[in-house]
């Protein structure tokens, strides 16, 4: 089970969070503000940013990493996955099951 590490910029997070929950693709995404400190084409940046932590199961991944791509306002977004192997059963069923 997948857990998507996602920074937006903050004014871009609830609505890209909102979209990937009604269209099925996270069961929950959690919204947590950061300052994020990079390089892009040679200069130094630092944003105030939010992650979003998007939890979806296997099957949905791909289409979710597609939206994203679609959505996000940066020409290279970060989006990572991190993979659960002990995950509260409970909470993987339901994430399946909003999911599909």
């Amino acid at each position: 089970m997948p857990t998507v590490y996602i920074t937006v910029p903050t004014d871009a997070a609830s609505e890209i969070a909102e979209t990937l929950v009604s269209e099925r693709l996270a069961a929950c995404v959690n919204q947590l503000a950061t300052t994020s400190t990079y390089r892009w084409e040679g200069t130094i940046h630092r944003e105030d940013e939010t992650v979003l932590l998007a939890k979806t199961s296997a099957d949905r991944y791909d289409d979710l990493v597609d939206r994203v791509l679609d959505i996000h306002p940066h020409d290279v977004p970060c989006i990572e996955r991190f993979d659960e192997d002990d995950i509260l059963e409970a909470f993987s069923e339901w994430r399946d099951d909003v999911t599909h």
